[in-house]
């Protein structure tokens, strides 16, 4: 049983529409959640972040004057971070810096290379073997799916040696060492 509302609770109850939300009113953000299985969306609010304040430090490089030795330099250093973390194809030019959004950050993200490598079919399968441990990243085992992966680290991604799973491909390839039989 609950009890009546009393006079000014019914009063600040008509000030609220709990039908439609502001907040929840993003639908473009609801479809990157769900195209890169994001589950965190504090993420996905780093990512637009990130990408917000490469467009202003773009924006704020060009403004400079175009003879200016430090235009080029800052302009060369920002082409290159973003080069080597893969969110843009090429360091032609800054306006480059311009088309980084937080799809581009999510495109970096561990699950979404993993299913690109052809290593898992989903992206939930690549976030659920990434949760349980199946993943390494180099020498050091990722357990976070929101792991960025930058151009140099790319090629380290593989499955753990204790992985039931890297076991199961390496039969399925007829690859499997007489040791690792043995044990």
């Amino acid at each position: 049983m609950v009890r009546r509302l009393r006079f000014h609770e019914k009063k600040l109850l008509k000030k609220v529409d709990f039908i439609s939300w502001e907040v929840d009113n993003n639908l473009h953000e609801i479809k990157i959640l769900k195209k890169y299985y994001i589950q965190r969306r504090e993420d996905y609010t780093k990512y637009n972040k990130l990408s917000r304040h490469v467009r202003e430090l773009a924006k704020k490089i060009k403004e400079l004057d175009a003879k200016d030795p430090f235009r080029t330099e800052a302009t060369s250093q920002l082409l290159e971070k973003l080069f080597s973390m893969g969110l843009i194809e090429t360091k032609r030019s800054l306006e480059l810096a311009d088309n980084v959004n937080a799809s581009s950050f999510c495109r970096r993200r561990l699950p979404v290379l993993m299913v690109k490598s052809h290593m898992a079919q989903t992206l939930k399968a690549a976030t659920t073997f990434i949760e349980q441990g199946h993943i390494r990243v180099g020498p050091e085992v990722v357990k976070d799916p929101a792991f960025l992966v930058t151009r140099t680290i790319e090629d380290f991604v593989t499955w753990t040696d204790t992985s039931a799973i890297r076991k199961q491909v390496l039969d399925y390839n007829d690859m499997r060492d007489d040791f690792d039989l043995m044990n």
